[in-house]
């Protein structure tokens, strides 16, 4: 009598499941580029990091000044959003151009989720020891990926999107 049940819990937990995700994936596909612009964070930016952050890869800073200068959690954690709205963004141009580079857009989905990645291991670690000498490394890792995938981000949009390249970059 109960392995019914259990069978019953489970499809409908997969179903709901399902149903969840495709309501998801609808909304992804229906976003504009504007509503897109909205959802990333500019309370804080990488150009505390880097000159042409949004040109080319690479930081300006040491992993202690880099702390300080993405303001320690909180910068990670707007990294951590901006990385899904940049990736969100790089979806965006794949429906929408009919000229993107595969290979980049690729690039970006595994920068996105690299950063994420290691921002929550740098946030586990921050509320473990606070600002440890791990942490600041990871911050680095992160926001040194997260410059390199805002300059792959200008260069797919440059390549098949030119005229959303400025509002890109007054966003970020």
């Amino acid at each position: 009598m109960i392995f019914p049940l259990l069978q019953l819990g489970a499809v409908v937990l997969v179903a709901l499941y399902l149903g969840r995700w495709r309501m998801g994936v609808r909304r992804r596909n229906s976003q504009s580029w504007e509503s897109l612009l909205t959802r990333l964070r500019p309370d804080w930016s990488a150009r505390e990091l880097s000159d042409q952050f949004l040109w080319k890869e690479g930081l300006n800073a040491s992993p202690e000044d880099t702390w300080t200068r993405m303001e320690g959690p909180h910068g990670l954690w707007v990294m951590y959003q901006n990385a899904k709205v940049m990736l969100e963004m790089a979806d965006y141009a794949t429906r929408n151009c009919e000229n993107v580079d595969r290979v980049l857009v690729e690039t970006l989905r595994s920068d996105a989720m690299q950063i994420r990645v290691c921002v929550l291991m740098a946030l586990a670690q921050y509320a473990f020891s606070h600002a440890s000498e791990g942490v600041r490394v990871n911050a680095f890792r992160a926001a040194s990926m997260y410059t390199g995938m805002a300059a792959r981000m200008t260069q797919l949009l440059q390549e098949s999107a030119a005229v959303l390249v400025p509002d890109f970059v007054a966003a970020m």
